[in-house]
């Protein structure tokens, strides 16, 4: 068989792997189906660390050396592990330095996790087999990493079965292949150069891999309703029958099977390109001309609800100096913006933690461009002479680097769970993006997840604070303009600031509803000592009251990391002390 003609889809959401249907056992491998959260950055990330490279106009295709992987939306049940697919492998020819370069780009940036021996290890020599490690791609795909030099670039795929040998015999008495032993030591089939390999489940049945990170694999076949008699012949059950489906690419057909033990297998025709998926944008309904804003039994606009700033994650606070033409991102640059962020944060909790996640969230990522809507260039005003000049000092007082904390007053006040500040503590993160608004006549108070702190903001005209008297929120005064909240609050204490704006800032924030489940958010930062002139920056939030609940931040990881920090940084003292 030809080896460019074997292609391993794996789609970003391992939604689909494709087998191949064995008429005359003339079937040929063809792709590896993988359910991610965005096809534009699964075929990134194979790309980048894999060496497999994008499909020509296909969004949602890799081909690594032949073998095609497909990336498909939709849910996900988990990892590939416990299925009936365990992994999928790669071989290097220097397994050593593969590792370590995956190992030095780690979690945080690329979402690259490395399976460790009980030793510790990221790899393990077999004698008589070859040097292996394992390694997940961030949607729950786990790859074995191999140094077989007979076979570089995509190698095998690791089936698990409750019986092996006969689990074999199906597939080659319904797809071919050739049968083998890798290195004298595993028995499997042979598809040109990739290897199908099965290992005892040891747990009785897989199970299913539909719906997991590798949906299923699929095979070749140049004629489906030729073959498709054949292989009911055989015993084969349709799961789907051949036909070729909506938003197919080509006219090339496709039909589902189940194989042993719970796998999914897909047969398509010669030709097959797989299916084109239309993503769907966010929607404003305002359409309908200005939306009548519910009242509170006292008269004011009712804002009440838990609201998320999910939707607005990873839009950038500026413009993108590429993105000056830009009006709006599409759905599927959206997603993929999202999956970035996603993916640049995994360092401290998996893809299950994060409210943010593509596929757990209910809203679409948004399409805004930046935050950012004045000034028009959506970008931040300059510096003032004074304020480049203290950024200035601050960088050369330490270097760039890091200093180690003599105590707690030197952390960060995130770390010490003390405050975000205003506006920090408004802006959408990688999770905790809850927001919970509570009126009652004459205040609104506002509730928000990361932190979990509560501003209570009079609507009806009180004093001042006297001129002495600062706080780490500030003074915030509330005043209705029509059915809009505007809250402009001065007198920070200046130890929480927001990029170098403190105690002299003036921040005006203005709460819209725009539509049954749509709050927009708008703030304007005024602080005549750090920027040339104020600027607006504004997102959305979407109303959540049947799913979202703010839960308690405790924060115990700060408590926790406060003594470790602190410890940390005494005995690494001690070492430089020592000459350590």
């Amino acid at each position: 068989m030809n080896r460019t003609r074997i292609a391993l889809a794996l789609v970003v959401a391992l939604a689909s792997l494709v087998a191949i249907p064995a008429i005359a056992r003339a079937a040929e491998y063809h792709h590896v189906h993988i359910t991610a959260s965005s096809p534009s950055e699964g075929v990134r990330w194979y790309n980048r660390h894999l060496d497999c490279e994008p499909v020509a106009d296909r969004p949602d295709a890799a081909d690594c050396g032949g073998v095609e992987l497909i990336f498909v939306v939709q849910p996900t049940m988990g990892s590939t592990q416990g299925t009936g697919v365990n992994h999928i492998g790669f071989s290097y020819p220097d397994l050593a330095a593969k590792m370590a370069e995956l190992e030095s780009v780690g979690v945080r940036g690329s979402g690259v996790r490395l399976q460790r021996f009980p030793d510790g290890a990221t790899l393990r020599d077999v004698p008589g087999l070859f040097k292996l490690g394992f390694i997940f791609d961030p949607w729950g795909t786990r790859i074995e990493m191999v140094e077989d030099p007979d076979t570089l670039g995509f190698h095998h795929i690791h089936l698990s079965a409750a019986d092996p040998a006969a689990t074999l015999a199906w597939y080659q008495d319904v797809f071919g292949g050739e049968s083998a032993s890798l290195k004298g030591q595993l028995d499997g089939l042979l598809f040109d150069d990739v290897w199908l390999l099965v290992s005892e489940h040891g747990e009785g049945t897989p199970a299913t891999t539909q719906g997991r990170a590798i949906d299923h694999i699929g095979f070749e076949v140049a004629d489906l309703d030729a073959a498709a008699p054949e292989m009911r012949g055989n015993g084969v059950l349709f799961q789907q029958e051949p036909a070729t489906p909506e938003n197919g690419r080509t006219s090339a057909k496709r039909a589902f099977l189940v194989g042993p033990d719970n796998v999914r297998l897909a047969v398509v025709e010669t030709g097959w390109a797989g299916v084109a998926v239309e993503r769907v944008a966010e929607t404003v309904t305002t359409d309908a001309g200005p939306y009548p804003v519910p009242q509170t039994p006292w008269g004011e606009p009712d804002m009440q609800g838990v609201w998320t700033g999910n939707s607005a994650h990873s839009i950038p606070l500026e413009r993108p100096l590429d993105a000056d033409d830009v009006d709006a991102l599409t759905p599927e640059e959206a997603e993929a913006r999202r999956e970035r962020g996603t993916l640049g944060s995994i360092w401290g909790y998996e893809r299950e933690w994060r409210d943010t996640t593509l596929g757990y969230v209910k809203t679409a990522p948004s399409t805004q461009v930046a935050m950012v809507i004045d000034p028009p260039d959506g970008r931040i005003p300059p510096l003032t002479a004074e304020a480049q000049a203290r950024a200035d000092a601050a960088r050369g007082r330490f270097g760039g680097g890091r200093r180690l904390a003599e105590g707690p007053e030197d952390l960060g006040l995130f770390v010490r769970c003390i405050t975000r500040g205003v506006p920090g503590l408004m802006m959408p993160s990688i999770y905790n993006n809850g927001l919970q608004i509570v009126q009652g006549p004459g205040f609104v108070a506002i509730q928000k997840e990361m932190i979990h702190e509560t501003r209570v903001i009079p609507t009806e005209p009180r004093p001042a604070l006297g001129s002495n008297l600062q706080s780490w929120l500030g003074d915030a005064h509330g005043r209705w303009e029509g059915d809009t909240l505007v809250v402009e609050t001065t007198k920070f204490n200046g130890r929480a600031p927001y990029r170098g704006a403190g105690e002299n800032l003036t921040l005006v924030e203005r709460y819209t509803r725009l539509g049954p489940t749509t709050l927009e958010y708008q703030f304007t930062m005024n602080d005549p000592t750090v920027w040339t002139r104020p600027w607006t920056g504004m997102f959305r939030f979407d109303k959540d009251d049947e799913q979202y609940e703010l839960v308690e931040y405790a924060c115990h990881e700060g408590n926790y990391g406060m003594t470790n920090i602190l410890s940390g940084a005494r005995s690494v003292e001690r070492a430089q002390a020592e000459g350590r």
